[in-house]
C-alpha cells in the first residue's frame, strides 16, 4: 500500500509542477487540475500520516530520557500518537479503495409512477420535490427535461437534470422501485393504499464516451403539451430522438427554443446509451455483493414510505427512521451516508476476502 502512496505523491507533485508551466493548453490544464483535485484528499492524509511517523519518533527518543518526567510524557505521546496512526492508516485503505469513475458527474433524475393509479402519480410528485429540495441545500442546479402531468396531481412521468459537485456519488443509490403506504385523501373508509414509483440515476455521458452517428438517428419535432403558455402549445418545439439501431428514445419539451430542446434532447439520449454499455457491468457487480445497494437495478423495491407511522424504510440495508416529513421536504443526508457507508463496508470486506 505504501509503495502505491509514494508513487501518487510522486503523480501529485508533479502535476503541480506542470501545471505552473505556461505552455500548457486549456484542456490540458483542465485534464491535470481534474487529477490533482482527485489525488488531493489521499496525499493530504498520507502527508499527515508521515509527520505522525516522525513526531513517533521523537516521542520514542523521548521515553530514553534520564528525566522521569520526560519519560513520562514521552510514554503518553507514544500512545496517542499511536492512535493517530492507525487512524490515517483506516482513512487510507478506505481513500484508496477502487472509486466509481462516474462519482464526479452530473446525472439525469428520472421518475416514473407504477402501480397505484392517481396516488403513485401524487406520489411521483412528492418524490420530485424531496429529491429538487436536497439539490437546493447542495447548491445543485436543476432544470426539467420532459414532464408527462397526472390528472389528480403529480406526474406520470419526469424526468430532470441536475448539474453539480459529485450530483451522481450522492444520489447513485437511489435507483429502484420506492414504495408509498398512506392514506389517500380520497378514501372515505381511511384504508391505507400501496403505491409505487420507479427512479433511475443516470451519469451523464460525456461526448467521448458515447460515439453517436447523425446517420442513426431520427429526429421529429412536435407541438409541447406541457405548460408554458400560448406560444409553447402553437410550435412545433417539442423533440423526439429515435436512436435507430438500438430504439432508445429521447423526448424534450420543456424550453420554448427548439434549438435548446433538440441539445437536452441529444443529452438525455447521450446518457442512456451509455447507461445501456453499463448495464451488464452492473449486472456482474451486483451479482458479486450480497446486497444491490449499488447497482441501479429499477425492478427491485429498495424503500418504503410508510405515512401512517412517520416510517421510512431502507429495506437493501436495514435502515429505519422515523420522521419522514422532514425526509419528503429533502431532508435525506442520512440515508445518503448510511447508503455510502454500507458501500465502502462493502468494498473493504471484499478486499480482505
Amino acid at each position: 500500500m505504501f509503495d502505491k502512496l509514494d508513487n501518487l505523491e510522486s503523480r501529485f507533485i508533479e502535476i503541480e509542477d506542470s501545471l505552473v508551466q505556461a505552455s500548457l493548453s486549456g484542456s490540458e490544464f483542465a485534464v491535470l487540475s481534474k487529477e490533482r483535485s482527485d489525488l488531493e484528499p489521499v496525499i493530504i492524509v498520507y502527508r499527515q500520516y508521515k509527520v505522525a511517523l516522525e513526531d513517533l519518533k521523537s516521542a520514542r527518543e523521548m521515553i530514553a530520557s534520564e528525566e522521569a518526567d520526560m519519560r513520562e510524557f514521552g510514554r503518553q505521546e507514544v500512545d496517542a500518537i499511536s492512535r493517530q496512526i492507525e487512524v490515517y492508516k483506516k482513512e487510507l485503505i478506505t481513500l484508496l479503495l477502487p472509486s466509481d469513475p462516474n462519482d464526479s458527474k452530473n446525472i439525469i433524475l428520472e421518475i416514473r409512477a407504477g402501480t397505484g393509479g392517481d396516488e403513485a402519480g401524487i406520489f411521483c410528485g412528492d418524490l420530485l420535490r424531496m429529491y429538487t429540495r436536497y439539490a437546493e441545500k447542495q447548491n445543485w442546479n436543476t432544470s426539467f427535461l420532459s414532464s408527462m402531468e397526472s390528472p389528480k396531481g403529480g406526474y406520470k412521468e419526469v424526468i430532470l437534470s441536475i448539474e453539480g459537485k459529485k450530483v451522481y456519488s450522492q444520489l447513485k443509490f437511489e435507483s429502484g422501485a420506492h414504495r408509498v403506504q398512506r392514506v389517500p385523501l380520497t378514501e372515505s373508509q381511511g384504508r391505507v393504499h400501496t403505491s409505487a414509483c420507479t427512479v433511475a440515476v443516470l451519469p451523464e455521458a460525456d461526448d467521448v464516451e458515447v460515439d453517436i452517428k447523425p446517420s442513426d438517428l431520427r429526429i421529429d419535432t412536435y407541438r409541447s403539451s406541457g405548460s408554458g403558455g400560448q406560444h409553447v402549445n402553437t410550435t412545433d418545439s417539442a423533440v423526439r430522438i429515435t436512436h435507430i439501431p438500438t430504439g432508445v428514445v429521447s423526448e424534450c419539451q420543456d424550453e420554448r427554443s427548439q434549438h435548446k430542446n433538440k441539445d437536452k434532447a441529444m443529452k438525455m439520449l447521450r446518457t442512456r446509451l451509455y447507461d445501456k454499455l453499463m448495464e451488464a457491468q452492473r449486472k456482474e457487480i451486483s451479482e458479486d455483493r450480497k446486497t444491490q445497494v449499488g447497482s441501479g437495478d429499477r425492478s427491485e423495491r429498495i424503500r418504503t414510505y410508510n405515512y401512517p407511522q412517520g416510517r421510512l424504510t431502507d429495506h437493501r440495508i436495514n435502515l429505519t427512521l422515523y420522521r419522514l416529513a422532514e425526509i419528503m421536504e429533502g431532508d435525506i443526508e442520512e440515508i445518503i451516508e448510511s447508503l455510502g457507508a454500507h458501500h465502502t463496508a462493502e468494498l473493504l470486506q471484499k478486499q480482505k476476502n
